[in-house]
């Protein structure tokens, strides 16, 4: 087996961080990050919390100013979030970006092991479900919810990743310009599965790195049923057309199993 290659120092860092509804929890965080990783920027990306977070995101960016914030009109979905805030750090030169959820469940403290993982890959993508990755004080319905959603996401589309959905990774940006982020169309939770979907089609090195998931403390929760209805329908449309194109490839010399057009 080829050994992984080295890729470049991963330069200048900066932590998405969407947010709805997060005063407290965001208050919390962003000291706790800045801590861990102190050469790491933040980005935190309000869509217009009526409960006053996008006040408290202004007041944390004028006492650092390695904070910042990106205010949005409206409540678009996880993956709208994040496209701006990939375009926001694209167009200012940062060489790694990373998604962290606002409400506490991903440690900051476990981030620069993350960010270690990107000395030989593209995608480091945060793992509860592999060796030494755990969840805590998870109800039993959410476990097994989460779990079986991933193994239908491995049966389906085929991608060898124990933890697809899962919020907390970096990407190289790199990557991020090889996946072509003005065809990612997914608005919801089912992002995290198109954006790993797509790195390891375009052929790009992602790794999982174990983590403690812990569940919130403060705030509601943001899963519903129709964000799960959303992501089983986009995931099943995905690998319907990924297994029918495995079938045409057997009748034609040009495989097509790689487009990515979904």
């Amino acid at each position: 087996m080829t050994p992984p290659q080295a890729r470049p120092p991963i330069g200048k860092i900066v932590v998405l961080i969407p947010t709805f509804n997060e005063r407290e929890n965001l208050a919390l965080l962003v000291p706790r990050l800045r801590a861990a990783v102190p050469e790491a920027d933040v980005l935190v990306l309000d869509d217009n919390s009526p409960d006053g977070t996008g006040d408290v995101a202004d007041q944390l960016a004028a006492e650092d100013a390695q904070v910042h914030i990106l205010h949005r009109m409206s409540k678009a979905g996880l993956g709208a979030a994040y496209l701006a805030g990939f375009s926001w750090a694209l167009e200012r030169g940062y060489d790694v970006m990373v998604e962290m959820d606002a409400d506490g469940s991903h440690q900051p403290e476990q981030l620069p092991s993350l960010l270690g993982a990107l000395a030989n890959a593209d995608v480091a993508l945060g793992s509860r479900y592999v060796p030494g990755g755990s969840v805590v004080n998870w109800p039993i319905h959410r476990k097994v919810l989460s779990m079986g959603g991933n193994l239908y996401v491995r049966l389906l589309l085929g991608m060898p990743i124990g933890d697809a959905t899962g919020g907390f990774r970096a990407y190289r940006a790199s990557a991020l310009r090889t996946v072509d982020l003005r065809k990612v169309a997914s608005q919801g939770y089912c992002f995290q599965v198109d954006l790993a979907w797509r790195a390891i089609r375009c052929g790009l090195r992602v790794v999982e790195v174990p983590i403690t998931f812990v569940e919130r403390t403060m705030g509601d929760s943001k899963m519903s049923h129709d964000i799960v209805n959303e992501s089983l329908r986009s995931i099943t449309i995905w690998g319907v057309r990924y297994r029918l194109d495995q079938v045409r490839s057997l009748f034609h010399k040009e495989p097509r199993w790689h487009r990515l057009d979904v």
